[in-house]
Parts: structure tokens; C-alpha cells; sequence
């Protein structure tokens, strides 16, 4: 029996063991492989000894309707900035990425399917180059993967994301209140424009197009009239003004990523100091956008995914990311993968749309 690898990473998100339940059905259909799983991505396979399970039919029926993967996942402990101490006591990055290929190869695997997003399948281009048998599916709810139309979780996201809008929309209108809404995506705005035009939203705040206070200010004043109004807002987590930057927290444990997150209550303050009258209220969603099961379109993606991530292994088709594409099921290169990420184009036909019907950038 040929052994199969399976590892999870990055974030959480809805339709991950979907993804593993796919490639653990197709390999299984053909009697020639066992798939096994890393815990908590490649850190598994680097624990001594190696934290690896055996995917059977007992723990891989039904996980489809699932949130989260039975195979958890991290986004610390990246190897190729693998943190470590040096003589001083200093946390220096190093990369690791030749010692968890040569521990791979040493497991006796024939190949490896790697679940994960943008710094994901830059170590599965990592361990590729460095001849370890790969294929990457890619995994995010910020929908920030370029090569591949959207990814699944994505619209699980924007559906959590839009149930909580449209319950602010009421309370906003009962009480004349502005409400700010702030919601995931890191360095894309793509939750947040889906959620806005969704929701029916007055203002959108997204990284790729910087915000002028007075402007968003002058937006929310046209639309009370004596005092009498409301106005919904959503803000992505990555928004910053003109001139200013993302607001975040450096991580409590070592990591590369700044933990974005506040920006919410810092758009009501410079509201309220360009001379906002209405009430403000703010609301967080953060992980919730990335529980729960995951909705239909994403577990058929995830699955169609996880069958064709095998599909290629048989092939042998390694260094390629699965890809959805001009609704096709595809690949492309690992290199293509990474080369370029998934902003929101200011000058798009989603902005100009919403433009259109009304709602404020902040530009």
C-alpha cells in the first residue's frame, strides 16, 4: 500500500473536513492507498515521535457537515520562519523546511496534500522545490488566493457575516444609530464588500481603498434628517485611513503576522472627533465568521477539491494547487499559486456596482 499524507494549517475555516473526507473516499475507492493525517499541519510530522492518525471510515464518516478539521490546525510554528533562541536569548527565524522534507521522506510517504492558504502552499512550494511529492488545496476565508476564483469557506464566511449584518440593520433602525460592523480578511476586503452589498450597507471600508474620515462622515450626515436616521457600516478588519495604518496587536506567542483587530472602535472615535452627532455602537465578529458548518456551496467545493487534489496524486501532477476556475476544476503550479495575492480591484465591476447603488468607500 502507497501512503498518503493529508495536513490542515493557517486558520481554521468551514469545509475543511470536507476536503479530507474527498481525498479519503477517492484513495480508498482505488485499494492502493492509506492516507494519513498530520496533526496541527506539519508540526505532527516534526513531533517526536511524529503525531500522526490513520484516517479510517470510523473517523472520517460524516465529518462533511462539520466545522473546524479532525486533524486541528495551527498558524504558528511556520518552518520556513520557524522561531527559535539563539545564544542571547533572542526569538531569531529560521527555515526548516530541509528538515521536515528529509522527515517526510523518512516516514516513507509517496505523497502530500497540503490544505491551507497563501503561507501554506509557500511551504508546499518550499518542500516541492526540495523534491517532496506535493499537491496543495487551497484553503481561506479572505478569499486572497489569486490563482484559483474563490476558495471554499469563503462564502460561509460572508453568510455568517451577512446574518449578523442584517440583525444590526434593524436595531440601527430603531434606535438612529450608526452601527459599524467589523469583519475578517486580513489584507483583502472581499468579506467585507460581499457582506456590505449583501446587507444593503451605506459604507464600505475596505484596505484597498484608504478612507477619508470627513468623507464617511459626510455620508452618515445625509442620511438624518432632524435627527431621524441610521446608517449601517461595515469595515474590514485591514481598512485604515488615508495616511494612516492597520490596527492590530503583536501576538501574544511568537509569530510573523500582526493580529489585526479594533479597527471598528478606532473609525467611532475619529467619527466621533470629526463631529458625529448620532449614537455609535460597534460589533466585533471575529472567529465567528470562521465556525459552524459550512454552508452547501462550500462543501461541494471542498469536496470537488479534495477528489481532485487525488486525482493529481494518481497522475503524479506534483508542485500543483487545485484550482477553480471558469467553473472547472483545475491546477495550476505552486509558483503560479503564491506569485501574486487576491486584492479587491478599486476599479472592479463589485466596486463601481456598489458605487452605483449608493454606498460610500470613504473616497
Amino acid at each position: 500500500m502507497k501512503k498518503l499524507l493529508v495536513c490542515t494549517g493557517g486558520g481554521d475555516c468551514p469545509g475543511l473536513n470536507a476536503v479530507i473526507r474527498g481525498i479519503f473516499k477517492a484513495a480508498k475507492k482505488t485499494k492502493e492507498w492509506e492516507v494519513y493525517g498530520s496533526i496541527e499541519a506539519f508540526n505532527g510530522v516534526m513531533a517526536e515521535p511524529p503525531f500522526l492518525i490513520k484516517l479510517k471510515k470510523s473517523n472520517v464518516g460524516g465529518i462533511h457537515v462539520k466545522g473546524g478539521t479532525i486533524l486541528k490546525t495551527t498558524n504558528k510554528g511556520n518552518p520556513l520562519q520557524f522561531p527559535v533562541q539563539d545564544e542571547n536569548g533572542d526569538i531569531v527565524f529560521e527555515d526548516r523546511t530541509e528538515a521536515l522534507a528529509e522527515k517526510i521522506k523518512s516516514l516513507g510517504f509517496d505523497a502530500v496534500i497540503n490544505i491551507g492558504g497563501d503561507g501554506s502552499q509557500k511551504i508546499s512550494n518550499a518542500l516541492f522545490k526540495l523534491g517532496v511529492p506535493i499537491i496543495g488545496v487551497p484553503k481561506t476565508i479572505d478569499n486572497d488566493l489569486s490563482a484559483t476564483d474563490t476558495t471554499f469557506g469563503f462564502q460561509t464566511a460572508v453568510q455568517i457575516a451577512t446574518d449578523s449584518f442584517d440583525k444590526l440593520v434593524t436595531t440601527a433602525e430603531s434606535h438612529h444609530r450608526v452601527m459599524i460592523m467589523e469583519v475578517m480578511g486580513r489584507d483583502a476586503g472581499w468579506i467585507a464588500l460581499h457582506t456590505a452589498i449583501a446587507g444593503g450597507a451605506e459604507v464600505c471600508l475596505i484596505p484597498e481603498i484608504p478612507y477619508d474620515i470627513n468623507k464617511v462622515k459626510a455620508k452618515i450626515d445625509s442620511r438624518y434628517e432632524k435627527g431621524r436616521g441610521f446608517v449601517n457600516i461595515v469595515i474590514a478588519e485591514g481598512a485604515k485611513s488615508r495616511g494612516g495604518e492597520v490596527v492590530g496587536s503583536v501576538r501574544e506567542t511568537v509569530s510573523e503576522h500582526l493580529r489585526l483587530g479594533g479597527v471598528a472602535f478606532q473609525l467611532s472615535h475619529e467619527l466621533k472627533a470629526a463631529g458625529c452627532k448620532p449614537e455609535i455602537r460597534e460589533t466585533v465578529l471575529g472567529h465567528i465568521q470562521r465556525g459552524g458548518t459550512p454552508m452547501a456551496y462550500d462543501r461541494v467545493l471542498a469536496t470537488m477539491f479534495g477528489v481532485k487534489a487525488f486525482e493529481l496524486v494518481q497522475e503524479q501532477r506534483f508542485g500543483q494547487m487545485v484550482s477553480f476556475k471558469n467553473n472547472d476544476y483545475t491546477a495550476v503550479s505552486l509558483e503560479e499559486a503564491v506569485k501574486d495575492y487576491n486584492f479587491v480591484d478599486p476599479n472592479g465591476f463589485l466596486v463601481k456596482a456598489a458605487k452605483a447603488m449608493g454606498m460610500s468607500f470613504g473616497d
